[in-house]
Parts: C-alpha cells; structure tokens; sequence
C-alpha cells in the first residue's frame, strides 16, 4: 500500500533511511542525548526520535554539539527574523526588566501597542485583535468566531491542508497522517480539492481560455524542466484547471447549505502551490455571494516570506479574518493572533480565546520587535529582490537534473517537485535530503518528493548559492 501521505507534512522519523543516519552518528554524547530524549518523551511523527542535538542557533544556521553547522531552510517558518536575533532579544530583556506577565482581566501598554501596530500594516476594514500562545490557538479562536459571526457551524478547508495539531484544527485542516486513528472530529468540517500543479481530480478537463488569463496572474516564479528536456511539460502547462476547483467550492457551498467559513492558506505553505490572482479572486467573489467568511491562516507565510508583509497582497484580496503566528514571536517566544473586521465585535459575552498568556507583555515586546526589524532592515524588499536570485540559481540547478520536473516559488519559499517516469519520486527525496543533511544543508521534504526551501529572511547569496550546491551534489550523488 502507498503511505507516502505520511510524508506529507515532513520526513518520516522510523524509515530505514532514518535509522541509517542514526547508526552514522559517532558522538557519544549526542547518541546519549538523544536516547535520553527517546527515554523520556512520548514518541510522535515529525518529532522524537530526533535526527540531531542542537546546541545553538544563529542567523541562517543551527549548530550539533559536535559544533557542525546546518544552513537551516526548514526553521518551522519562524525565522523570518533569523535565528537568536540580538535586537530582538534586548528588547525582550528589556519588556521582561519592566512587566513580565498580564494577569486575566488586567491589559498592558506593550500589548496594546503591538494590536494597534497589526491592525496599521492590514486593510483598514482589519480592525480587531485576540493574541493567543501558538498559531493552533488562533485558528481555533478564528473557528469560534466564525461560527458566532454568521451562526453556521461547518467550514470548509482543503485536502492536505494544515492549520495547527489540536483536535478542532485538525478536524478543519486535510491531512490524514493528522487524523489517523483519532477517532470522531469536529462535526461539520468539509474538505475539497486544492489547487495544483499537477495531477488531481480535473486533470485532463482543462478550461484553457480560463487558464491562460490564469498563468499571466500568478505571482511568483515557476522553471520547468521544458526549458532543458524535451519529455517535460512547459510552466504554462502546470496548474491548468485550476478554476475548476474554485467552481467546485461553490458546488459544495450551495449542496451543503450552513457553511459559515472557508480557511486556507493563500498558498500552500508545504509543497509551494501557488494559485493565481484570478483564483483567488474568484473566491472571494463565493465567499462574498453566499456570506461565508474567508480566513487567511498566514501563520507561516506572513512578514515576508512571499516578498510582501502578507502574502494575500500578492493575489489582491483581502481576508475577514487573518491568522498569524510563528514569525510574529521573532521566532523566540510562542505568540499568536487573529486580527478580524470591526463588525465582528460582537461577542462580548462569550470567551473566544481564554489564554493565560493571552496579552502577554513579552511576546508583545518580541512581536513588536520584530516588526520593526524587518522594517528597519527592509526585509520584505530584500525577500522580493531574492526571489530573483533564487529563479536564476535554481533554473541553473533544474538545466542539470533530470529528476526535477520544475520549481515553483515566490520570495524566499521555493518548492522543487522531483519526479520519476512522470511519478512522485519519494524514495529519491529521502535519500537526497540526508545526503544533504551530511554536506550541512536542513530542510523539509513536502508531500514525499517536494524539497520545500524556506531559509531565514536574513539569509546571504553565499549562503543560498550554498544550499544550491549542496543539493547539486547530493543529486549527482543519489540520484
């Protein structure tokens, strides 16, 4: 039976090949740590037993007790600002010296200030805010409100989509690895077909008047294999029926009946599909026609990643309500939130997000610091002008291997799809990413062939054109 779906979020920690890379560490301290770690953690996917020991972090790196250093282009997307960012660290010393908790009922000028700073760099009608300890945390708050808002309880959300691990954002995100063996979930979450690349169920049925105005509205970057080898498909046929899954949203909207939220990622995070603007604009269009909201989980993608500070303003829409997290503690304290439209202010009698740390004065301060790093140091131009730099290393990368069907991407998230006689090529992806793991590049193998690059905002040429060479190498070399 195919489980490469178990892959789909990352790589998987019980392979052989994992095992392999285990039996290849020769550090007895750090086989003692991680047995440790084995010993006294529950095990989990995508998690114990762990593949290293970290002793440090800095910038676009991560460091072994032996002291051997990984580019890290995985960072659970928090890294925006990189890794141990000193200004951001003084700033949180500085919070801590003067107000180090909020208690319930109490609020805080830190906190204040960081809510009024979101709500200036979001569309005007983006007013109100819930902060929150984690980004599965503000999807669920994003959930509540929703269902209070427009008094429907079921959401629709895609297949293999991910927007947190607790029990109600898994019911509303589509990945089975997350659901297996779960049991009953959250009544009311639907899920439909995203848009891709390749494949998926309207492949074949392609609309191409449709999906030529498409290709010309997609932000970001695609380089095909066409360019280079004869037998592969060319960007403009990659992503050709994609207006058919918007159609099919609002198939399942008017079949339904009660659907009071639609929640996706304006692009998907993981693998690096990137719907175009008309897309996304269609969607809006149901969403505004049968009065359900529209929910951005930007939880991973905002403060620059995409080249802009949110990646909606990449496609021109605007959400009703966003969520945020990760990037937003500097990628040093666990901080979320959820920033919605003034009129939704209307549950004052209900408790939408009743956190301990909900306006914490801490991670407010890092929020607040990071933000005015990224602005000071121009982050987000510095993302847009890499994007470039990126299409031209990695097309030099694609005219070399075969085993590259194309490479998507947009600002510094770039997704290079491997395939093998025209399938996923799942084994060749593991094995090249712990190959790259020894040569000191980090990162995450999407949906079993994706190797998704996500590396710190602050990253240097060098240090890309590095992670490029690693992955030349460790291609030549396994594949």
């Amino acid at each position: 039976m195919d489980n490469h779906y178990r892959a789909y979020e990352g790589d998987i920690n019980n392979s052989v090949a994992r095992k392999e890379w285990r039996a290849g560490i020769n550090d007895e301290e750090t086989l003692h740590l991680l047995k440790r770690d084995e010993k006294v953690f529950l095990h989990q996917s995508l998690s114990t037993p762990c593949l290293d020991v970290i002793q440090t972090c800095k910038g676009s790196k991560i460091f072994n007790r032996q002291g051997a250093e990984y580019l890290d282009f995985h960072g659970n997307n928090l890294h925006q600002a990189g890794f141990a960012n000193p200004f951001i660290i003084e700033k949180i010393k500085q919070q801590l010296d003067v107000c180090s908790f909020s208690t319930r009922r109490f609020t805080n000028e830190t906190s204040i200030q960081c809510a009024e700073k979101l709500t200036s760099m979001l569309p005007e009608a983006l007013t109100r805010v819930l902060f929150a300890p984690g980004g599965t945390s503000a999807i669920e708050m994003a959930l509540k409100l929703a269902r209070v808002v427009t008094g429907k309880y079921k959401v629709i959300s895609y297949f293999d989509s991910f927007h947190g691990a607790s029990l109600d954002a898994i019911s509303a995100g589509g990945e089975r690895s997350f659901k297996e063996r779960i049991g009953p979930l959250m009544p009311g979450s639907i899920c439909i077909p995203p848009p891709l690349a390749l494949g998926g169920i309207f492949e074949g049925r392609t609309n191409t008047s449709i999906s030529s105005d498409s290709a010309s509205s997609r932000p970001g970057k695609i380089i095909s294999q066409k360019q280079y080898h004869i037998s592969t498909r060319k960007p403009e046929e990659l992503y050709l029926n994609e207006m058919h899954y918007a159609d099919y949203l609002e198939y399942v909207i008017e079949k339904e009946g009660d659907i009071g939220a639609f929640i996706a990622e304006p692009l998907r995070n993981t693998d690096v599909q990137i719907p175009s603007r008309n897309y996304w604009k269609r969607i809006r269009e149901i969403c505004n026609k049968h009065n359900i909201l529209l929910i951005l989980d930007e939880i991973a993608l905002a403060f620059g990643r995409t080249g802009k500070i949110f990646a909606f303003e990449n496609f021109d829409i605007e959400p009703d309500i966003i969520c945020l997290g990760k990037a937003l503690g500097g990628g040093i304290i666990p901080f979320a939130a959820i920033v919605a439209r003034e009129e939704f202010n209307v549950a004052p009698d209900i408790s939408l997000g009743h956190y301990t740390h909900e306006k914490s004065p801490v991670g407010a301060a890092a929020c607040l610091a990071t933000l005015e790093f990224i602005e000071q140091k121009h982050i987000v131009d510095k993302a847009k002008d890499d994007e470039n730099f990126m299409f031209e290393t990695l097309s030099a990368l694609c005219a070399k291997h075969e085993i590259i069907d194309h490479i998507r991407g947009i600002g510094l998230l770039w997704g290079i799809e491997l395939r093998k006689n025209d399938q996923p090529a799942v084994a060749e992806a593991e094995k090249i990413m712990y190959d790259c793991l020894a040569r000191g590049l980090s990162y995450k193998v999407s949906k079993g062939n994706v190797i998704t690059l996500a590396p710190a905002l602050t990253v240097t040429h060098e240090e890309l054109e590095k992670a490029v060479t690693v992955l030349d190498k460790s291609m030549n070399n396994q594949v």
